[in-house]
């Protein structure tokens, strides 16, 4: 399922991943290359399974683990409020 952020969601990107800021909370969080590369994968309509498989393409990961995160990642967005 692709990924849509909420819309007190801000992003940056840095040399280090993406911040995602929550402008009701002023809570942020820093993904990661590997973080910013699910979250642009399923931004731009991709689904768990393009996450995984754009993993697989840029990082050294078995499909399995791949998977588990790409699942944890996207669930921790969605119960914080970032993700719908």
């Amino acid at each position: 399922m692709a990924l849509q952020l909420g819309a007190d969601v801000c992003t940056a990107t840095t040399k280090y991943g993406t911040i995602l800021l929550d402008q009701r909370s002023g809570a942020y969080w820093e993904l990661n290359p590997t973080g910013t590369l699910v979250v642009r994968t399923l931004l731009e309509g991709g689904d768990e399974e393009d996450a995984v498989n754009a993993l697989l393409a840029e990082f050294d990961i078995d499909r399995d683990q791949a998977a588990r995160d790409v699942a944890a990642l996207t669930d921790h967005l969605r119960t914080s409020g970032l993700a719908k």
